[in-house]
């Protein structure tokens, strides 16, 4: 057929049923990949945790009376652990933010730099939300 995009491909090919959905557990995608999907969680992350980080200042500067309760909250673990998953993510995104914009100026564009620095993003945001952490905990 004339309109047809397939009528390029060999007629083997034309019959291969093409999937309609993506199994994302079973893909293995590459490590720039990940990075590229952990930056849109972690915005995401960010975005949402807005309201919590607001309300934790608020609670910090309004009386002396919220201050001991910021302080109540800040002190359970759970609190604590929830703030070293924003550190991560605020790294994460940091990191990833600075590396598409240097791949938007052409710098690292090759196969293997590209995986050399998305691995450095991912080791780099562990190490400082770790070390934040440290200094949170």
């Amino acid at each position: 057929m004339p309109g047809d995009s397939s009528s390029h491909l060999s007629p083997d090919l034309r019959r291969v049923p093409r999937p309609k959905y993506l199994d994302v557990i079973r893909i293995r995608l590459p490590v720039p990949g990940m990075v590229s999907i952990l930056h849109r969680i972690s915005g995401l992350a960010l975005f949402l945790a807005i309201p919590f980080l607001l309300w934790l200042f608020q609670m910090s500067i309004n009386s002396p009376d919220h201050y001991v309760r910021y302080r109540a909250v800040f002190a359970h673990p759970i609190t604590k652990l929830l703030l070293i998953g924003l550190l991560w993510a605020l790294f994460h995104h940091l990191f990833a933010g600075l590396r598409f914009l240097l791949l938007d100026v052409h710098l690292g564009l090759e196969l293997q730099r590209t995986r050399i620095n998305s691995m450095i993003v991912l080791v780099a945001a562990v190490v400082c939300a770790l070390a934040c952490g440290a200094l949170l905990w």
